[in-house]
């Protein structure tokens, strides 16, 4: 195994968590198994029992599950990690180790619709108190977080008006209280953010999403303090939301290029963003990146560079948004993001439509915004698809 002795992030990700079998192998091996032999009935029982470690059964133990686990972790800079089959089963096994009846969540209103879902139509039907506050008023998560709070849970930069929040002084609002912080960091990735050492306790990840870097494996994965994830280990022992061997190889594979990939992606969306700033027909960009974000500086402060999400608001309502989206020939339209293809969406009706009207005007989701996840294509290529969206606006 690779150790941890102060490396860079780049080297991290090619090295960190890797277990050599007897064969050898120079890169990570994949095991396909769903059990293991014993040599023993006495190991059996103790690692059963949990009296010694080693592999039990691949729904909590798997070799190749536990490398992306500990290079993850050793990425973002925490103690240990819980790999899941989907970043939404990432949140919901979070939620089902520390939430109990009678706890209270504060969640940022700017969050992935399902997230919002999840607590709106799961964690109350347990007895789970659910506040949403605006993400960047203070004011509101010191009102809102009170003893009754366990978790508050928010995004940074936003999905998909890429606000920005301030880490540290929500992680001193929740430890006031007793509670947790926890992020999802899907949109920056370790490469650009580091929510632990700003003093969160957990991060969570979509790993479909840039981890992975091409679309090609669903996932997920919770890091933080060993004690922590020891908690969620006993909820995915017993609930069984489980990462496949072959997606934690996938995504392995993924995190080697992760540090290039997201600083490619960011200077491609920095140009996308000036450029759309230029388009008469637009009304306005949201990303971070930009001097005229209100979350520049703090974002500055917080991430070594800005993503490759942006969206912006096009003149005139749905059907320019549509009309400008049909149009594109190189972008394509799905849902995901953090894809190498560059994808474009319309959230009101995609990502965030399963949200009441009055959720979707609370979260700044209007008819027409537009997202944009910047993959690696050529920059004038991207700028040359929504050109022609615009051009059909003017006729």
């Amino acid at each position: 195994m690779f150790e941890d002795d102060g490396y860079a992030l780049e080297t991290l990700a090619v090295r960190a968590g890797q277990i050599r079998s007897p064969e050898g192998e120079h890169a990570e091996a994949l095991f396909p198994t769903s059990s293991y032999v014993f040599p023993s009935a006495a190991e059996a029982a103790a690692r059963f029992s949990g009296e010694r470690p080693g592999n039990v059964y691949s729904r909590y133990t798997n070799p190749t599950v536990r490398m992306f686990e500990e290079r993850i972790a050793a990425l973002e800079g925490g103690e240990a990690a819980v790999a899941t089959a989907s970043g939404m089963a990432a949140i919901t096994s979070v939620c089902m180790a520390f939430l109990s009846a009678g706890d209270k969540v504060v969640c940022s209103r700017s969050v992935f619709g399902t997230t919002t879902a999840l607590f709106n139509r799961y964690m109350q039907k347990f007895g789970v108190e659910v506040e949403f506050v605006d993400l960047t008023d203070m004011s509101a998560w010191q009102a809102a977080v009170d003893e009754k709070t366990r978790l508050v849970f928010l995004e940074t930069p936003s999905n998909p008006l890429c606000e920005v929040a301030d880490v540290k002084a929500l992680a001193d609002i929740a430890h006031a209280k007793g509670a947790l912080l926890v992020v999802d960091n899907c949109f920056c990735t370790p490469a650009l953010q580091r929510p632990l050492k700003l003093g969160a306790d957990i991060v969570v990840h979509s790993a479909t999403k840039y981890l992975d870097g091409q679309g090609r494996c669903v996932g997920g994965v919770a890091v933080g303090r060993r004690e922590l994830m020891e908690e969620l280990v006993v909820y995915l022992r017993t609930a069984g939301p489980t990462m496949s061997a072959f997606n934690a190889w996938v995504f392995l594979k993924g995190l080697e290029t992760l540090g290039l990939r997201m600083r490619a992606h960011s200077e491609s969306a920095m140009q996308l963003a000036r450029w759309l700033q230029e388009q008469p027909q637009v009304e306005g960009v949201n990303y971070a990146g930009l001097e005229s974000h209100p979350g520049h500086e703090l974002a500055r402060a917080q991430q070594t560079a800005f993503g490759g999400v942006l969206s912006f608001r096009v003149a005139g309502g749905r059907d320019a948004a549509w009309r400008v989206i049909d149009a594109t020939r190189i972008m394509s339209l799905t849902a995901n993001l953090g894809d190498a293809k560059t994808t474009i969406v319309h959230p009101a009706t995609t990502t965030h439509g399963r949200l009441s009207e009055e959720e979707k005007a609370r979260a700044g989701i209007t008819e027409n915004l537009i997202r944009v996840s910047v993959g690696l294509e050529n920059i004038e290529d991207l700028q040359g698809d929504l050109a022609r969206g615009f051009a059909l606006l003017d006729a």
